[in-house]
């Protein structure tokens, strides 16, 4: 065998191992200690992060992650990649650290000059615009750190009412509009919530709660039965401008009905308890749809918009 494959099974052996000794590794290899030691002081000067484990037993470890075998892709396949990196660039965070920065510099580094600058061209010319909302990396890492470990997370949120402490097992993570969105399992509420990344002041694994395997099953695709809540219609009026504006919105676009001059109407339905959350959204659109139903909603609109005309007297 070339050395330079022994040095890369060698790679996928201790990296699917916890830790391991120099003599495990000549017994699977076949070899002397002396030369398991040299290709690991190799490895060690190419960046693999292995370090040496220090009292009884000794051995060695992988350092932090775990590093996977090199993968050979095609000039498409890297270009591809490139821009699926490229497309994450204006969110102000991401749930998986300096990992998509890293990979970009890896794809970008090891392409052809060729392909290079074919890429160099297209910068700035092909954009994959995000709404800028600052909010925690840290607590995207441990909401996505949860969703693959199956393990609940313990937070602080913020809401209208103030701050709350509360178990949650999230169901996954999305986002819209440069927010991060996290459906989960409340213990405290005993049902599905909806809570905003941004709006979570910290959060951390909590170990000491087992998570229920039906939430485990669920994703994002799954949406939280609300039968059982008080439902209410909330009734749509538009401009031309205001259909082509809502039609955008995967809420509100199955339920249009487009007038022949290209204005519109709509009835969603929905639970008592979201008609701020939906009002609030209308209100994005101005003058262009207008609330007629529930009265619940059209009093709420009301409110804001006295406490906007109250800022400029």
């Amino acid at each position: 065998m070339q050395k330079s494959q022994r040095l890369i099974q060698m790679i996928m052996k201790i990296n699917a191992k916890k830790s391991f000794t120099v003599k495990e590794l000549a017994d699977e290899f076949g070899l002397s200690s002396r030369t398991i030691l040299r290709d690991l002081q190799e490895l060690s000067e190419l960046g693999i992060p292995v370090y040496s484990i220090q009292g009884r037993g000794g051995g060695y470890k992988l350092l932090q992650e775990r590093l996977l075998p090199p993968i050979s892709f095609t000039e498409g396949e890297a270009i591809a990649m490139f821009f699926a990196c490229q497309s994450l660039e204006y969110f102000s965070s991401l749930p998986f650290a300096e990992g998509a920065d890293s990979a970009l510099h890896k794809f970008y580094h090891y392409l052809p000059e060729d392909v290079k600058s074919q890429i160099d061209r297209l910068k700035n010319k092909v954009m994959f615009w995000s709404p800028y909302r600052w909010m925690s990396p840290g607590v995207l890492q441990t909401l996505l750190q949860a969703v693959m470990t199956r393990r609940a997370v313990a937070i602080k949120y913020k809401s209208g009412s103030g701050v709350s402490e509360r178990n949650i097992q999230p169901i996954g993570l999305y986002a819209s509009s440069g927010y991060w969105y996290c459906p989960a399992y409340c213990f405290l509420r005993e049902d599905i919530r909806q809570f905003r990344a941004d709006r979570i002041l910290s959060a951390e694994l909590n170990e000491s709660i087992p998570c229920r395997e039906d939430i485990n099953r669920m994703n994002l695709t799954d949406k939280p039965a609300k039968g059982h809540l008080e439902q209410t219609t909330l009734e749509l009026e538009m401009t031309k401008k205001g259909v082509w504006q809502l039609e955008s919105n995967p809420r509100f676009a199955p339920f249009i009905r487009r007038n022949e001059d290209g204005s519109g109407t709509a009835a969603v339905r929905i639970t008592a308890e979201d008609v701020k959350f939906y009002a609030d959204l209308v209100w994005q659109m101005g003058k262009e749809v207008k609330i007629r139903g529930p009265e619940e909603a059209i009093a709420y609109m009301k409110e804001k918009a006295e406490s906007v005309r109250q800022l400029y007297l």
